[in-house]
């Protein structure tokens, strides 16, 4: 028989627990903008915290911030608060993947982007909108030594009608440097007679050397990478194995990746196999960022 009177009883008082009201939210104050406080200090949360006091400290250091940008979330609005972040030097380097230049240089032509894939992929005009491939294929002049990212934020910020809603364009402004990533195949400009695969190439090639630079003064920085479920984070571990057998010290940085599902690659070529503090976030970019921001720029 079991007999329950003989066990064994502690108090509650010396148990050890694993949450306490130190770590419960803190109820918002408009007076004091105490936003970041508002999340508790509790498992996602509290790892969402920790990357912000990461970010600051690497601002207040002058240490590299740099971000990882996938299509997804320029197309989803969210070019406002990027420029805000790199107007208060929240953001050192943005490299983009071939379609992320396309959504932005779209929004800086005519304030629109994201054609209906599926509607006008059984008409035959998906990816044909000539302003757009035209645009793109024509401001890769390798003559001025340029990568990718810088010829296509200056002919973006010289030309352009909105201009100051493309993160290509306002990077230029700002001498923040912008690389892009292509992938043969993948971006709809190079469906276009008007797309030159060599020239497109080195232009790429040469913002990967720019890219291998960024990565070489990682050291106690952060790097972000933002809905790139393959192009970037390859490009990353690549970068990042060039500057180990290059001897460049990368020990000490953090890396945090954010999408809406977990993916492969980033969590083993960002957050796992480099060795750098990681952090994973679930959840939609549209929501994502716009917390990251707030909590970045409301408490200052």
């Amino acid at each position: 028989m079991i007999n329950l009177c003989k066990l064994k009883t502690i108090s509650l008082h010396d148990r050890k627990s694993k949450v306490s009201i130190r770590d419960f939210a803190k109820m918002y104050n408009l007076a004091k903008n105490n936003f970041s406080e508002c999340f508790p200090n509790i498992f996602a949360a509290k790892d969402l915290r920790e990357l912000v006091q990461h970010i600051k400290q690497a601002k207040q250091n002058n240490k590299k911030i740099i971000w990882m940008i996938g299509a997804h979330v320029i197309k989803n609005g969210l070019n406002p608060l990027i420029i805000q972040l790199m107007e208060q030097d929240y953001i050192s380097h943005i490299a983009l993947n071939g379609a992320g230049v396309i959504h932005d240089t779209e929004i800086a032509l005519v304030g629109k982007t994201s054609e209906d894939v599926k509607e006008n992929l059984n008409d035959g005009s998906f990816g044909m909108a000539s302003e757009t491939a035209g645009f793109i294929n024509k401001s890769i002049d390798l003559r001025d030594k340029d990568g990718y990212g810088k010829a296509i934020g200056k002919t973006l910020f010289e030309l352009t009608t909105y201009r100051d809603h493309s993160i290509s364009a306002m990077a230029y402004e700002m001498g923040i440097s912008v690389s892009v990533h292509i992938a043969i195949g993948t971006d709809i400009n190079q469906m276009h007679p008007s797309f030159l695969p060599s020239v497109m190439a080195e232009a790429s090639y040469r913002d990967f050397i720019l890219f291998c630079k960024q990565i070489s003064q990682l050291e106690d920085g952060v790097i972000l990478n933002w809905g790139s479920a393959v192009i970037l984070p390859e490009v990353f571990l690549k970068a990042f194995a060039i500057n180990k057998n290059l001897g460049n010290q990368i020990n000490n940085f953090v890396a945090a990746n954010f999408d809406f599902v977990r993916q492969y690659r980033p969590d083993e070529n960002i957050l796992k196999r480099p060795g750098g503090k990681a952090y994973n976030f679930v959840g939609h970019h549209e929501i994502m960022l716009p917390l990251l921001a707030i909590m970045i720029m409301g408490d200052l």
